[in-house]
């Protein structure tokens, strides 16, 4: 095979021209987004995809495609099929091989999908559709690349849909003595877990979400669908909530697309989580740790603890404590001097940014959200207080 073969290629049709590289090569080329869509099989992924993909909406939008097919490498594999809305405007369909992107793809599949990109023109939108079996939180890290890295793409957020049929028994397989829950858990999560009820994957899709679409809601009763909501929101108290028939969201922006998941965290995004539910599903929850608001010299121990808790899944004190399993982590913590920290994570990967909004006097006080097994003991939050010094306040 010739070098050029493995180069993934875009299929130029319907009279549409490649991009015509920029005169001015000092001028930066803006970052494209990228949206994960997950759910279990049967969720309406796919035609969610069709929707958005026929729904007037001004973007030229790339699909790519994770599915199950031979184990050969991802550069080789990459194929592009045509497909056409009904504006007759071209559709990029990516399809990658071997089904589980997390393992497969890494950073040869970010290398990849760039390569396509400068090839064919830079898109103004990737929507990435995960295989019904395909745990997000451990390709959401593959795309949310540092600044730094000089990456042309990035995570916007994920949307994961739910068959509001079928999603409570999904999530009840782990409960059982069924085969089911075990394999799924096993293979997505890499382990056997920290004991007690075991993970399903519908458990992990739903942990990682910044967008929950409840989908086929005229095959439920209202009371059915109040009871999936309910349950949905004990495991995941950030994400945004929509029900849907046929998938036919109201609206595409901030549901599908332009997210911004990770552009910002405001105290309304966490005002919801601090309720809680988490007695509803034992195998993954919602908790709030407040604290009150940080001098400077505490910010380095707030980084410590959460090195610690997401790196090491340990404590960085001696307190007695249970296994735990961060999924997801979102925080606002003011400082003393007026910032505000925007704490993001998933799974092991966090960023800490400062806001653009100040908070007078620091009197606000700080909190960090955290999705996943085992996160509402005490003794997490003891911890955090613990290295923070006890008080928070002024050293």
């Amino acid at each position: 095979m010739d070098a050029d073969d493995e180069i993934p290629t875009l299929v130029p049709h319907n009279n549409v021209p490649d991009a015509v590289p920029s005169s001015d090569d000092a001028a930066p080329a803006a970052k494209v987004p990228i949206t994960i869509v997950t759910g279990y099989l049967g969720a309406g992924k796919t035609t969610l995809l069709n929707y958005i993909l026929t729904e007037e909406h001004g973007k030229k939008i790339a699909v790519i495609l994770n599915e199950f097919g031979d184990s050969i490498d991802i550069e080789k594999q990459l194929t592009v099929s045509e497909a056409h809305t009904t504006d007759a405007r071209p559709v990029p369909f990516v399809p990658l091989a071997n089904g589980c992107i997390c393992c497969s793809v890494k950073d040869v599949g970010v290398a990849a999908i760039e390569n396509l990109m400068e090839q064919r023109g830079a898109f103004d939108y990737i929507l990435l559709e995960t295989t019904g079996l395909a745990d997000p939180g451990n390709i959401a890290p593959l795309f949310w690349l540092d600044d730094g890295l000089g990456s042309s793409i990035f995570l916007d957020g994920i949307v994961t849909l739910v068959d509001a049929k079928n999603v409570l028994r999904s999530l009840d397989e782990g409960y059982g003595d069924g085969p089911a829950g075990q394999q799924e858990h096993e293979h997505e999560d890499g382990h056997e877990g920290h004991g007690g009820p075991l993970l399903t994957t519908a458990h992990l899709q739903i942990s990682h979400a910044d967008v929950i679409i409840v989908n086929k809601t005229d095959l439920v009763s209202e009371q059915e669908l109040a009871a999936v909501t309910t349950r949905i929101r004990s495991i995941n108290g950030l994400a945004h909530i929509q029900t849907t028939t046929r998938t036919q969201v109201p609206q595409l922006e901030g549901l599908v697309l332009d997210l911004h998941a990770y552009d910002d965290v405001s105290a309304a995004d966490l005002s919801f989580a601090s309720k809680g539910h988490s007695h509803l599903d034992p195998s993954i929850t919602t908790t709030t740790l407040p604290f009150p608001a940080l001098s400077p010299p505490q910010i380095p121990l707030l980084d410590t603890f959460l090195r610690s808790i997401l790196w090491d899944e340990a404590l960085p004190t001696a307190h007695p404590h249970s296994a735990f399993e961060i999924h997801r982590l979102k925080g606002r913590v003011p400082v003393t001097d007026g910032r505000v920290l925007l704490v993001q994570g998933v799974r092991s990967t966090y960023d800490v940014t400062e806001g653009k909004t100040a908070v007078a006097g620091g009197e606000e006080e700080a909190r960090l959200v955290l999705i996943g097994k085992g996160v509402a003991q005490e003794a997490l939050r003891e911890s955090l207080l613990e290295v923070l010094g006890g008080s928070g306040g002024d050293k």
